[in-house]
This record gives structure tokens, sequence and C-alpha cells, in this order.
């Protein structure tokens, strides 16, 4: 895999490496997926910039060794007084363009076209068909899959463009210019759940006759020389979790720095899963860590006893982090000599909304105001800022380390904190009794909706929606060809496009409760000890059966989830099981593990009597996030 690194200041351009390649322009209208695209280009071996629309001129793009323009994505809409936009004389440049999402409107709205209020969003799964006439499809099937994540639409196209392909809910969902080589694309190619992204990616460097020159060394070397620059005659002390991405900036740092000047600072918060801090002293130790263990558990939940708010919470944990470093450093004398690291990857900071047009999703801990202070000020130094997971991963294995290390799943920097939904008002209402009115106004509606939020991310914007029980007859031993996961994940995309007062769906795998559900039981809690085991128990479950059954590997990730609710007055909390398939963090699918699997976890979890249900989550991402808060 192959990528490069773009330079650490958010000015013109954003991301800026050696002039001296060809490359690809990336104008960044805000999308949540525009350095996604960057990866996808530089994954082929073809340096990528990404800019700001509104700061790129002509006569730069004209005295550049600049070979293709992309449009981004975007969480506004054109019609907005203050959408981005860019000037419509690079179209008549000779450079080809490929539009995407937001750009694929914005460059149909630029040139004479006409975009249109979308009468519901599309998110997720899509199927698309193409004419077969169009060159950027060369090498793609006339039906596949491609990720949607919009709600406006295009309703005409500029003079001399041409329709080359639709969904089922979009019309106008490919067009191009058979002379000025303009493509465009409603879709986003560049999630990996596009299942020809990839594909249409290259037919665009073709026709743009790049020489494909960018290497996962030329990264190497150039990050080098910059953190020696930053770094000076001073020494550094990584927060490190045992996770992929603190591993690989460990290694990263010290391969630059040697071990001496390179320490870990592993923080138990008491927020970890089960033999966490265990395990990570063993396998960082193994790989040559000098390693520091600080055990604050009682001082983040002290911290966090009473908060629910799950922004408020990542905040807490971000300034409680920072607390420790800095009642470590007193202690130890460090303050003069020494700069604090952290494994911070892209999506930590795209999601955190880091780029000018950006929409926040959610505030990652290592994004929390104080630490962006931090930053700002350049005491924090992170080696992988730039990176997705996927790039995380090829580093590490191009710095020699274990593949158990590089390979195993992601787990959030705020551990069990964001997997612990909290309350602070409790209810024992009548089913329905919170399902909004369009709900109501149904004879049979297809789901039941649960008292509590999840973040969700649609249309590039962060939403913050209900959860919904799919209601669904057959039990999980049914024969049907139609009862897998992905029938349920389809399911989830079409309710969760069409009713918008949801952004994730869930089914139930099994209970504790007799019956259907009658009654939906909200209680008031927050994080607290005896639910941080709770869920330490039931992810240990999971983690255990996914090895023992060799299935580990089968997913990106697998996070638990514990929520404040209980039904029929049985229990008082109900278990997530969000199984993930990924690659990079930036969009997922459910993760497709065999019915056996949940079944025998799930009747482990039930076995301890808080539990009152187990769920299975099979939104995708869009519309739903990884994690739930």
């Amino acid at each position: 895999m192959h990528f490069c690194q773009h330079s650490t200041n958010f000015h013109f351009p954003l991301y800026s490496c050696s002039m001296a390649h060809e490359k690809i322009i990336i104008l960044d209208f805000g999308g949540q997926y525009a350095h996604l695209i960057a990866s996808r280009i530089r994954r082929l071996n073809v340096l990528a910039e990404i800019y700001e629309p509104d700061k790129v001129s002509v006569e730069f793009l004209k005295s550049q060794n600049i070979k293709g323009i992309i449009l981004s994505g975007g969480p506004q809409s054109v019609f907005e007084e203050n959408s981005p936009t860019t000037d419509s004389a690079i179209f008549d440049l000779g450079i080809p363009v490929l539009g995407i999402c937001y750009g694929h409107q914005f460059l149909a709205y630029a040139l004479g076209g006409k975009v249109k209020r979308g009468v519901e969003g599309e998110y997720g799964r899509a199927e698309f068909t193409h004419d077969g006439k169009c060159p950027i499809f060369e090498n793609v099937p006339e039906k596949s899959i491609f990720w949607m994540n919009h709600q406006d639409e295009l309703e005409a196209l500029p003079t001399g463009f041409i329709k080359c392909g639709s969904t089922s809910q979009c019309e106008l969902a490919a067009y191009w210019h058979p002379k000025k080589n303009i493509f465009s694309v409603q879709f986003h190619l560049e999630v990996t759940h596009s299942q020809y992204g990839q594909q249409v990616f290259k037919n665009f460097l073709q026709i743009c006759k790049v020489s494909y020159d960018w290497t996962i060394e030329k990264f190497f070397e150039e990050e080098k020389k910059k953190l020696i620059a930053q770094v000076g005659q001073k020494n550094v002390f990584l927060f490190v979790s045992g996770g992929v991405d603190s591993s690989v900036a460990f290694a990263f740092l010290t391969k630059i720095f040697g071990e001496k000047r390179v320490k870990g600072l592993f923080v138990d918060t008491g927020l970890l899963r089960e033999g966490e801090v265990e395990y990570v002293e063993k396998s960082l130790r193994g790989i040559g860590a000098d390693l520091t263990v600080l055990r604050e558990g009682e001082y983040f939940l002290q911290k966090l006893k009473g908060v629910c708010d799950p922004e408020k919470k990542r905040e807490i944990i971000g300034h409680a982090f920072l607390d420790v470093q800095k009642k470590f450093f007193t202690a130890n004398h460090l303050h003069s000599d020494w700069l604090l690291a952290q494994g911070t990857i892209y999506p930590d900071t795209i999601e955190t909304g880091g780029t000018k047009h950006a929409s926040k999703i959610k505030t990652h801990h290592n994004r929390a105001p104080e630490v962006q202070k931090l930053i700002d000020a350049g005491k924090i130094v992170e080696p992988l800022k730039e990176l997705y997971k996927d790039e995380v991963r090829s580093l590490g294995e191009f710095l020699g380390l274990p593949s158990e290390l590089v390979w195993r799943h992601p787990f959030p920097g705020p551990g069990l904190g964001v997997r612990i939904l909290c309350s602070d008002v409790g209810s024992d209402e009548p089913l329905h009794k919170n399902v909004s009115a369009f709900t109501l106004q149904q004879k049979n509606p297809p789901f039941t909706i649960l008292p509590i939020k999840s973040v969700g991310v649609q249309g590039d914007f962060r939403t913050y929606k209900h959860p919904a029980i799919l209601k669904f007859q057959k039990s999980s031993n049914s024969k049907d060809p139609e009862f897998k996961l992905e029938y349920f994940e389809k399911m989830a995309t079409k309710l969760i496009n069409h009713y918008k007062d949801i952004n994730r769906c869930i089914f139930l795998l099994d209970q504790n409760f007799k019956g259907n559900v009658k009654t939906i039981q909200l209680n008031k809690k927050c994080v607290q000890k005896g639910r941080v085991q709770t869920l330490q128990r039931a992810d240990d479950i999971v983690t255990r059966t996914l090895r023992d059954m060799n299935l580990y590997d089968a997913v990106w990730q697998f996070p638990t989830v514990l929520l404040p609710i209980a039904f029929n007055n049985v229990g008082e909390e109900s278990i997530i099981l969000r199984p993930i398939d990924s690659i990079d963090a930036m969009s997922a699918s459910v993760g497709k593990l065999p019915w056996e699997f949940f079944g025998k976890v799930a009747a482990q979890i039930l076995e301890d009597p808080k539990i009152s249900a187990v769920f299975l989550d099979v939104t995708s991402k869009p519309p739903g996030t990884i994690e739930w808060e």
C-alpha cells in the first residue's frame, strides 16, 4: 500500500507534499470523505494534494504539474448562501475533472444545470446501473453497488453533458462531457463499500495519463524530516493504548529518535476491556517500549460521575488524560525537555470538523479543546495524524511490527466510556409513547423507536437520532434465504432513508423477558464502575467467542455497547453487538458472521440477570457511525 504524507498546516494548500511529482488536486468542499479520496489515489502510487476550493486559482493550476482535479463531497447544499464554491474557469483548462457527491451537484450547478431538493435522502448502499458508454466505468459491471450519502439531487444537466448512469432513487447519478473529459458521480467512489470505486479511480488516472511514482518509503522519509524539525533536541512521551495506532506511532518515533528519547505513558482509565492492562504491558514491552503505567481509574470515573452528554464525556476524558500527564510531568520534572505525543489518525480529526467546510460528527478525546490548544502551540507530536487505519497498518508492517499488533481490532481512545450510553432522565413508558407522530399515524409501523439517541452521519452532517428495533417475526434459525445480515442491512438503509427520526436499526437476538415487548424502561444512569464491569464481561464474551470460533479476523472491529434500557420490567440494561466490516473507519458495513456465533454470545451475555435483551446493530456507515457515541 502506498501513500503520501502532507504538511501539518491547514492553510493553502491544506496539505502539500513535494512539488516534484505529478499530482491529482482534490478540492475539499468539506466532505467527511475528502481525505479518503486522497488515500485512494495515493494507494495507486499517485501523489494527491488537498486544497480549499476558494483558494485555488486558474493561474496556480496552469503553473503546476497537475494531471487531474477531483471535486469532493460536502455537508452543505449548493442552494445555501455560504456554500463552498470554486472558479468555474478551471473546467476550461483541459485538465480531466471528476465530481463526487456535492462536487457532482456543484459541477452541474456552476455550468448551468439544475439541482433540486431531494424528497428523501439516500444513504448507504445503492444499486447503480450505467450505460456502458462512458470510459470512467470501463471494467465496471453494468449493475453494481455504490455508497450514497446525499439529500439533494440533479434535475437537469448542463449543455453538452450526457447522462451515463442512475439508481432507483437518483435518475442522474452519473454524467460526463466526452470532449472535455469531465466526469461526475453522485455516489462516493472513495468508500471501500462502493464495489468498484477503486476501478473508477484507476480509470480516471488512466484518462489523466499519470506516471504512478509515489511510495510509502517517500512518506517515511518526508515525515521523518518534519518530526526531526518539530521535536528538535527534546524527548517524547507517547500516550499508548496497546492498539494499532499508538503501537505504530511508538515504533515510528523510536525508529527516528531512538529508545532513550521515546517513552510510553499508558494510563489505566478504568474504562478498558477486561485484561487490557496486562495485555498492553506485555505487548508493548515486547516491542521494546520503555513503558510507564499509571492506574487512574478512580480519577476518570469520578470526573464522569453524573455526566450523560456524549460530547461532554469525550471532552472530560480528553481533559483527564492531560491532567494525569501534567501531574506525571510535574512529579518527574519533565516539563522543559519533553513533548507529549499521541497516536491520532485522520478520521479523528475529520470527524471533529478538522477542515474548513467539514461538519463535526463527534469530538474525539484527542481533539478536546484543551488538547487542541496544545496542538496549535506545537506542544503535541502526532506522527500519524494524516493517515487512515489501513495506511497505519501498512506503515506498521513497513516498520516490522508483529502481525498481532498490526492487525488487532481498533479500540477507541476513550475506551468503554463512549460505549456506555447514559441518561439523566428515567421513564417507564407504554410501548410507542416515545415514537414520533409520523410513526404513530401508521397502523403497522415497521419498527419500534427506543427512547434514547445515538450518533450518525448523514449527508456529511452529524445526526443525533433514535435507534429503531426492526420488527421481524422469524427466528434466527430460519432457513429462509432472505434471513441474512445483508437483508437486514438493506432494510435498515431503506427505513433510515425514509424515516427522518432514526439513524440506526437494531435487531433483537435474544431476551430475558417473556413474550413481546410491552413496555420500555429508560433508566437514569451515568458511567459507573458497576456498569463498566457489566460491559467488560459482555465484551470479553464477544472476544473470546470470536477467537474460539476462529472468527476474530473475519471482522475489522466489534464494539459492544451498553444501553440503560430494559423491557417489560425485566433487568436494567441491554447489550448491543456491533460487528464491523471496514478498512479505514470512514465507511463500514455490518460484519457478516454466522447466526450460530450470535446465538452463543447472546445466551452467555443473558446469564447476567441485569441484562434485559441483546440486540444486533445492522446499520452501515453511513448513516450510522461505528461507535454509538
